[in-house]
């Protein structure tokens, strides 16, 4: 941190440095190396899933694990089981948790459309994931909501303040419009993709610009960012769950870039999550596309009338409903009970009742998304 620069965790830290940082604090040799091993990992991971045959396989089983993840680490807990089944309950009869993570997942989508449609972040797209998240109309903090963030002991009144952030809507405002143009702007800030997800991650909690959801708002942003920049086509990496794994570490790595600006060991941690979490969705894609092969194999044999396209759909989440099978070679849900329960007797799915409705569960798929 530059010496003209004094901060004061119970401060509302309106001095935040704006974009970018020091050259000599971010490109040292430790980053690179591990720049070149993340970016290897995450264009292997690339080129795997542009070979499968339908990638929406893997984007609605992924998402829904990321969404879990993510809520985790706010503590917002369900089980797999609950988070699936809730899939096939109208939004009135989700209750508790599950609501949340679905509401994470929906806002990934809206800011994957967004992202796709206009090619930039701006503080109107992550106003919506935001508000997505919340299932809220605010939009940036007002100035009277005095957030500080605290560290969580055992005492009721002895948590104390270990960092407030900017205050005020233009100085967020501004903020954000830095961090974005930071972003946005490969012309005059001329890094590598995942240096920029690195800085932009932390910068953005730094900011902190909305009452609540921030952490969650900022991993979709880092997932977004990863298509916009052409990383990926498709957001199937997540970095929630090596965050939470190495929780206690996220926190003190994004302090000590606030209090000393030691942005090299916060750039190196968030380039190890992404070449980590690549490697461990490699091998997910591989178990998944493994067990498809020889599902359809199986059925090909077993219940030949049945189209590849209706056993890709029994993959794109692990719970299905007979209705959610209905296309070209299944035109009644009189038709659709009728392979659902011959793929029961063959294995492949079981079935369940949710609310009034039966649905079947592909165990195996399930059983594959569950392992940590």
């Amino acid at each position: 941190m530059s010496s003209s620069i004094k901060y004061d965790r119970n401060i509302p830290y309106n001095q935040l440095p704006e974009l970018p940082p020091i050259d000599s604090k971010v490109l040292t040799i430790n980053v690179l190396l591990a720049l070149n091993k993340a970016n290897k990992a995450l264009a292997e991971l690339k080129g795997l899933a542009r070979k499968l045959p339908n990638q929406s396989m893997l984007v609605n089983t992924i998402a829904l694990r990321e969404a879990k993840t993510s809520s985790e680490i706010e503590n917002i807990f369900t089980t797999d089981d609950e988070l699936y089944k809730a899939l096939h309950l109208e939004s009135s009869e989700i209750k508790g948790n599950a609501k949340e993570v679905l509401f994470y997942r929906n806002a990934l989508w809206a800011g994957f459309n967004e992202i796709k449609k206009k090619g930039n972040f701006s503080v109107e797209s992550v106003i919506k994931i935001y508000q997505e998240i919340k299932q809220a109309k605010d939009e940036i903090r007002p100035p009277q909501t005095e957030t500080v963030i605290k560290k969580i002991g055992s005492s009721l009144i002895n948590n104390s303040v270990i960092y407030t952030p900017p205050r005020g809507i233009n100085v967020i405002n501004q903020k954000l419009d830095n961090l974005f143009n930071y972003i946005n702007n490969d012309n005059e800030f001329d890094y590598d993709p995942l240096i920029k997800l690195a800085v932009s991650h932390y910068q953005y909690e730094a900011i902190h610009p909305f009452r609540d959801g921030n952490g969650r708002s900022g991993r979709i942003m880092s997932i977004l960012l990863l298509i916009q920049k052409g990383l990926l086509d498709i957001p199937i990496l997540y970095l929630s769950a090596y965050i939470i794994k190495h929780k206690e570490d996220y926190y003190e790595l994004l302090n000590s870039v606030t209090t000393r600006q030691s942005w090299e060991k916060w750039i190196i941690y968030m380039l190890k999550a992404v070449e980590e979490t690549s490697l461990y969705t490699i091998n997910k894609i591989i178990e998944i596309d493994r067990l498809f092969e020889n599902t359809l194999a199986l059925i090909s044999k077993e219940i030949p009338k049945l189209r590849k396209e209706t056993v890709e759909k029994i993959y794109e989440q692990p719970y299905i409903s007979p209705k959610s099978i209905l296309g070209q070679d299944i035109k009644s849900l009189n038709t659709a009970k009728k392979y659902l329960r011959e793929m029961e007797l063959l294995g492949i799915m079981t079935s369940t009742k949710i609310g009034k409705e039966v649905v079947y569960l592909n165990v195996d798929l399930y059983n594959i998304l569950s392992e940590s």
